[in-house]
């Protein structure tokens, strides 16, 4: 579409916007009718460890999203000359799980508890023996079960809860929804219904019951809504609240809210049965779209959760990814400016990250650990950054960069070992996106050795989940009754660009030999987390 064509576009008020809040960036991504991103606009942040909690205030929330989306608006007056205005519809996403509590009044009860929380561990027991049902640490409900456990004051003035996509929208709109990809992340889905998951629901009634708080489950959580379904319009309040500066005008259309699994699988074209991505940043999961439900639950390590339109989907994640090799890049970036070298940020991450490829193919026997928080993956509650070696260890800056890659995906490897070797599960395409990616000569030749199957990346891939988000609002105007899957081919990825690679024998077996080094070395990792406070 020519310059032109978008300009007026967006100047009738016909653009598309999709906002996704990610763990260290919140981005806005505007898309035009051909479904294509157009203009965009971020805002950092991190979230802070408040009292043993990770979270982010609701003021850090409101101003990273405002921010992000007045950045999208310069992007857009700079690119095309015109003002954004009005839009046809828009779509907030972000990390699922966590634990946004409400009361009667609409005050939150306590601090936001993020998905990056591995303190309900009594509660995700409990519940998945209950369920007979995989109810991971990260889970809304084990959130709110373990205040239950903990005898927290202010469970009995729960009025409704959320995720951080249902609090955005709910801002914005006045609605309490959700999209049933981000509700699975809050509480079981029943497959056969699209809705939570009724028998589970009476159960957790009667299990809290005597505790006499005068709620029942299923008034607590948020409306579940299939994509495509309406989920409310932007309200004058939710545009101001957006767009501080007043000149967005209310009216969008708005999709059901999503989770960052959700957005990423269409951004992916990952929606159908035997389709899966990888979603590789700050965390990193892999989200297989099943053809049949797994054999058992494994302990709360493999999550079940929904695509957009409902199918259910195993996820293996993992609490840490990228943000352990970002700090050693950072530091390497201020020695080489020590020794007075002039680069750019770009620079100094590709040429690190491409030395990786020079690598032993086993790392060398370095065996680092990138646990800044817990990982439940592997039984730890908290974590310690750790980096081991053995006297006669290959200690090169490319074996190191190879090990920190390799490190990034060892949580995840352990958990898709489970859907590869004992549940057989079968893929026709895994697509990655995400921050490891945008070195794609590395990320994806890495992450196919570690899933020791091809992995693809489009070309559209880096960016990521709030083009996704961007996707499902158009789904939303433009659907016209297709089926999800059926739209996003037809509509969006007909002639997408695709990048695959195949790993060679020599670098499966060189990860996998990193990877025996990396389950032996758990025992020294539990050590530093016992020992060092």
């Amino acid at each position: 579409m020519t310059k032109e064509k978008i300009a007026e576009e967006i100047a009738r008020g016909e653009a598309i916007l999709g906002i996704e809040f990610g763990s260290t960036r919140i981005k806005a991504v505007l898309i035009d009718s051909a479904n294509e991103p157009v203009a965009s606009g971020a805002f950092d942040w991190e979230n802070s460890l408040l009292d043993g909690v990770w979270t982010y205030s609701l003021d850090e929330i409101h101003n990273g999203i405002s921010t992000a989306y007045i950045n999208m608006k310069k992007d857009v007056q700079e690119k095309y000359g015109v003002k954004l205005t009005r839009l046809k519809a828009m779509g907030v996403s972000a990390m699922m799980h966590g634990y946004l509590a409400f009361d009667k009044n609409n005050a939150l009860l306590v601090p936001f508890r993020t998905w990056r929380n591995t303190i309900t561990g009594e509660a995700s027991a409990k519940l998945s023996a209950l369920f007979n049902y995989p109810i991971p640490e990260r889970w809304s409900i084990a959130h709110l079960y373990q205040a239950v456990l903990k005898k927290e004051p202010h469970v009995k003035d729960v009025a409704f809860f959320t995720t951080l996509a249902g609090y955005a929208h709910w801002m914005l709109t006045g609605e309490k929804v959700l999209g049933v990809g981000d509700a699975s992340g809050m509480f079981p889905i029943d497959a056969a219904t699209g809705n939570y998951n009724a028998a589970m629901i009476k159960q957790f009634d009667d299990l809290v019951a005597p505790c006499g708080f005068g709620w029942k489950l299923e008034s607590l959580l948020p409306k579940c809504l299939p994509a495509g379904a309406a989920a409310g319009k932007l309200t004058a309040a939710g545009a101001k609240w957006l767009d501080p500066e007043g000149t967005l005008e209310e009216g969008a259309v708005f999709a059901p809210p999503e989770g960052d699994a959700g957005t990423g699988m269409v951004a992916t074209n990952s929606v159908a049965a035997r389709t899966g991505n990888v979603s590789a940043g700050t965390s990193v999961f892999a989200m297989v779209v099943l053809e049949k439900a797994l054999s058992k639950a494994y302990n709360g390590l493999i999550d079940i959760v929904s695509t957009p339109d409902g199918k259910p989907a195993a996820m293996a994640h993992a609490n840490n990814c990228t943000g352990e090799y970002d700090k050693w890049i950072k530091l390497f970036g201020e020695a080489a400016e020590l020794l007075g070298a002039k680069f750019n940020k770009g620079q100094l991450y590709d040429g690190l990250l491409a030395l990786a490829l020079k690598g032993d193919k086993d790392c060398g026997g370095l065996v680092p650990y990138n646990y800044i928080s817990g990982e439940s993956m592997t039984g730890f509650t908290e974590g310690r950054p750790l980096f081991v070696r053995t006297q006669n260890a290959k200690f090169t800056l490319a074996n190191f960069m190879r090990a920190q890659l390799f490190t990034a995906l060892g949580a995840l490897r352990t958990g898709m070992d489970i859907l590869f070797d004992e549940e057989h599960v079968k893929l026709d395409r895994l697509t990655g996106h995400g921050g490891f990616f945008k070195a794609a000569d590395v990320g994806l030749p890495v992450m196919a050795a570690a899933m020791h199957t091809p992995v693809s990346a489009l070309s559209t891939a880096g960016e990521g989940g709030p083009w996704g988000m961007a996707l499902l609002a158009s789904y939303a105007v433009n659907g016209k009754g297709a089926s999800l899957p059926g739209w996003l081919e037809k509509n969006v990825f007909a002639t997408a660009k695709v990048n695959t690679v195949k790993p060679e024998q020599a670098d499966i077996d060189g990860f996998n030999a990193f990877f025996a080094n990396y389950k032996k070395g758990l025992a020294v990792e539990r050590a530093a987390v016992e020992s060092l406070a």
